[in-house]
This record gives structure tokens, sequence and C-alpha cells, in this order.
């Protein structure tokens, strides 16, 4: 509706978790250099942990997009509630290999199989399991058994966990002391402060093919951040909802007022 009478060439707030999109303020650049830091000197655990629509999936596919298909095969895991043999079969399949069996000691024993001739072609295999917070304590500790396969001088597998604050709160418990142990990079993505939240409303827009209109008043920027908490996600949601009160006035400015008005529709 909107795209066309503001000129863009797309929407510039759906909420998909489009690398395209990805507005790096100063939390996600440090996250993203984590991640990389930990690819590039085979830290082994890596853990993003991040409240709901923070933007750790993005950053995700942000990495996949970066990483060197040459050079690193991997594997993503989007639905981690998987049994300890289902999760092997799943990592297997995303690796390019076809399980063979159904039981977990022969499914474990093709996966280190693969794992080897993946490192004799001079691959580095990297792991990256989604939603990690919903992941029993039998599977994390499962994780944490694969993290053992390896050769005299390295790891078969790095393994990147992903998900919301529960994460950080599961790995304290007792019974994952070894896996947290095994953690060596660490990083909590925060939420955007308020002159981030202005900056990234402008990012969008202009990667959607705005050219100078429509604009945000400060008003309607300072509620957006109030009320989305500089969560990406709701500021999408909100922007997206505010653009299209905007857009039936046939205004170029959108103001505090369509920002209410996009709240009070429930636009999250």
């Amino acid at each position: 509706m909107y795209c066309e009478f503001y000129g863009f060439r797309e929407m510039p707030f759906n909420i998909t978790p489009d690398p395209k999109f990805l507005y790096l303020s100063p939390t996600h650049l440090e996250a993203m250099q984590h991640l990389r830091y930990g690819i590039q000197q085979k830290k082994g655990f890596i853990v993003l942990t991040g409240e709901v629509g923070c933007g750790k999936t993005t950053l995700c596919r942000q990495l996949l997009d970066e990483i060197d298909n040459h050079h690193i095969e991997t594997a993503l895991i989007l639905n981690p509630r998987l049994s300890e043999t289902e999760l092997i079969s799943a990592i297997l399949r995303d690796l390019g290999a076809t399980p063979t069996d159904n039981t977990q000691a022969a499914l474990l024993e093709q996966l280190n199989a693969h794992l080897l001739s993946l490192i004799d072609a001079g691959k580095d295999i990297v792991v990256i399991i989604d939603e990690s917070q919903n992941m029993s304590f039998e599977a994390l500790e499962h994780v944490r058994l694969l993290s053992n396969l390896e050769t005299n001088t390295q790891k078969l597998l790095q393994i990147i966990l992903i998900g919301q604050p529960e994460l950080k709160e599961k790995l304290k418990q007792e019974r994952l002391r070894q896996l947290r142990q095994r953690v060596l990079v660490f990083y909590d993505l925060q939420p955007l402060k308020r002159s981030e939240v202005a900056q990234y409303i402008q990012h969008r827009l202009s990667l959607a093919g705005g050219n100078g209109r429509p604009t945000f008043s400060r008003w309607a920027v300072g509620k957006i951040y109030r009320h989305s908490r500089g969560i990406p996600r709701i500021v999408n949601s909100l922007c997206d909802k505010a653009l299209l009160s905007a857009y039936v006035g046939s205004r170029d400015c959108v103001t505090w007022w369509d920002v209410r008005r996009a709240i009070k529709e429930g636009a999250i």
C-alpha cells in the first residue's frame, strides 16, 4: 500500500531476519566480532544470547552469508526440540551425508567418520543451533559430548548456541557445569539505545529505497523507543503500522499520533 506512495522498492519493516537489512549497532557489531573470532580461532563452544527480537537470527544469517563455503561446512539446526539421535541425524544431513542407521552409537560413528573426511579435505565445520534455550538438559549434555570428537591436534566441530536469556540461566545449572566450562566465547546481545533506534529506522528506510521521505518526527521515534524498549522486531512492527497511518493521511512525516495509533491497534 504505502510502498508506491513513498517510492519504496520493498517493504522497509518486515520482521523476517533478512541480512540485507542488518543494522550493526555497536552491540550487534561486537556480537558479530565475537562470532567471527570464535570461528577463526576455533574456540569450540560459542554462545550468543539476547532478548526475543533483538536480532540474533539475523546475525546468524549474516554470519552464514559471510562464511567461505570453500573452507567451512555449516549445519544450521532451527528446531532444537530434537532427541539426541535426531540431532546427530540433522547435523549429518546438513553436512551433506545421509544417515545410514537409526541407533545413536552408529550415527555418532558415522558423524565422526564424516567429520574426519571433511577435515582431510581442508574444511572446518561449524554447527549452529538456534533457539537453544528450548533444548533439554539431556540434549545440551549430548552437544557437549559431540565436542569431544577430535583428532590429536584439533576439535572436529565448532558449536554455536544461540538463544534467549533463558539459555544463559540454564547454563548456570550445576548439571551443565561441564558444558559451561567449555564455553570460551560468550556474548549477550543488548537492545538498541534511543539514538540507535533513530539510526535503525533511517537505515531501513534508505535500504528499502526511501529518498528522504517519509521522515519520523523525534517525538515519534521517542515513543517507538519507549514502547519497543529498543527491540528491533517491535520497532519494525510499530514502524510498519505507523507508516500505514501516515500514508492514510497522505503525510510525509510519521508523527507521535501515528505511533500511538499503531500501539492502540496492537502492532505488537
